[in-house]
């Protein structure tokens, strides 16, 4: 839905692959009531995602997984990133949905609480994606091995740890996707209200 204060002039689809770039001339108001000039923006299409951070309360540990990121080719410490369970939310499918299946796919572990963080967007600059961001309860205790979806060409790395640790991976700059440290960031300001809620007798 086009807001009121924006007029759409033209728009051009420049790429439709497996995602899509459209190119748009538009104008828009500006602070002053005014409208301001046509200008031209590309739009980076690829969907909404949802992803969770999984947390075992009793053993008070966190999963976490590495896999290969193209966005990353050419980070200072390379393609492998560590992240939390995440995926693209299908047509008529739910954020709890997806997290719930990408928690089998990417790690082989089953959500049976969640809690709902934030839902916000990626890089507003130039694309439209947005994340609604959970933390799940897991049991935690036989988790670990390489999963993800082979036909996708997954290779997913489970690491299962305390977290302290996950949290000094923060400081240590080991963890840098946006949607990992924010749900980390809100575990460490949340933990003994989320405890309450999971654990009370």
């Amino acid at each position: 839905m086009i807001d009121n204060n924006v007029e759409i002039i033209d728009k051009t689809t420049c790429y439709n692959g497996f995602f899509r770039i459209d190119r748009y001339r538009l104008r828009h108001h500006l602070f002053n009531g005014e409208w301001g000039p046509a200008i031209t923006r590309e739009l980076f299409e690829r969907g909404h995602a949802a992803a969770v951070l999984p947390y075992d309360p009793i053993l008070d540990k966190v999963i976490l997984i590495e896999q290969f990121r193209i966005g990353a080719l050419d980070a200072p410490d390379g393609p492998w990133l560590t992240e939390i369970i995440a995926g693209i939310i299908e047509a008529n499918e739910t954020p709890e949905n997806v997290v719930k299946r990408e928690s089998m796919e990417e790690a082989n572990c089953i959500i049976t609480d969640l809690v709902p963080l934030y839902d916000y967007l990626v890089s507003p600059g130039g694309m439209t994606e947005r994340i609604a961001l959970y933390c799940g309860r897991v049991d935690a205790t036989h988790a670990g091995g390489i999963h993800g979806a082979t036909d996708e060409g997954e290779d997913i790395k489970v690491h299962v740890v305390s977290r302290e640790t996950a949290l000094s991976y923060l400081t240590t700059g080991r963890i840098t996707s946006a949607s990992a440290i924010i749900a980390l960031q809100w575990l460490a300001l949340n933990r003994e209200q989320l405890l309450k809620q999971w654990l009370a007798p």
